[in-house]
């Protein structure tokens, strides 16, 4: 009897020493396949614009789409106000590659105030076209405050809508929010877009200025697939 539990105790510990790689190394699999937050946002920026996109007579027109230089997507945009509002949200920029269709995503964040008393928390996703190379320039510098460095106005809703009044004809950015399943053009005045190098770097393996993710020829991650798709999608053309 006690050789034989000496050697249930010698196999207990063969078992434990060979399942203890296994663990950890199913634990470091696990790990790995796991989103990141960017990878997480980059796939709620898709949802967010084939959602809008989606809707027959409530959507982006697709005259204004086919026009844009760029295409701004900030998912879940939180505006939170006792007394004075402000706005903070993360999102990506996607600009057109030159006769290529649309190219690598940028990081962006969004932070501003807003007048008038408020109070409350909410959130909604917003879209932007940049429509003018003017416009795109803005986006190559570190930040930029729409209404101040660029000039923008509330987009108009509806495919077959167009952008008619002489501010939304001369605007460098159009601008729309979804919130609680209403979609409608709003102002971002007063609202600042900063490039987010941090986040980039977390996209691409290491921290690239905004400048660099446009106007080079970055290649697209595989996290931005489904958005990339997605503005192909919706676009009557592929580049400029």
């Amino acid at each position: 009897m006690p050789g034989i539990i000496i050697r249930r105790m010698r196999d207990n510990g063969k078992m434990k020493k060979l399942l203890v790689p296994l663990v950890l190394g199913a634990g470091l699999l696990n790990a790995g396949a796991a989103p990141t937050k960017s990878s997480q946002r980059l796939a709620d920026a898709a949802t967010v614009f084939t959602e809008i996109m989606g809707a027959p007579d409530r959507s982006i027109p697709q005259d204004l789409i086919d026009r844009a230089h760029c295409v701004v997507i900030v998912p879940g945009l939180k505006k939170a106000a006792l007394g004075f509002g402000g706005r903070f949200g993360k999102g990506f920029v996607v600009c057109r590659r030159s006769g290529a269709g649309w190219g690598a995503p940028a990081a962006i964040r969004v932070e501003g105030g807003s007048a008038g008393f408020q109070i409350g928390v909410s959130s909604s996703d917003v879209v932007m076209l940049v429509m003018n190379k003017r416009g795109m320039e803005k986006l190559l510098g570190s930040k930029f405050t729409i209404g101040a460095d660029a000039q923008a106005a509330a987009g108009p809703v509806g495919r077959a809508a167009t952008a008619a009044t002489d501010a939304m004809l001369s605007a460098e950015i159009l601008s729309w929010s979804r919130s609680r399943g209403a979609f409608a053009g709003v102002s971002l005045d007063g609202s600042t877009l900063r490039q987010d190098v941090d986040e980039n770097k977390e996209i691409y393996g290491k921290p690239l200025e905004n400048r660099e993710v446009i106007g080079k020829d970055v290649k697209t991650p595989q996290a931005a697939a489904k958005l990339i798709a997605a503005l192909n999608k919706h676009s009557m053309r592929s580049g400029k």
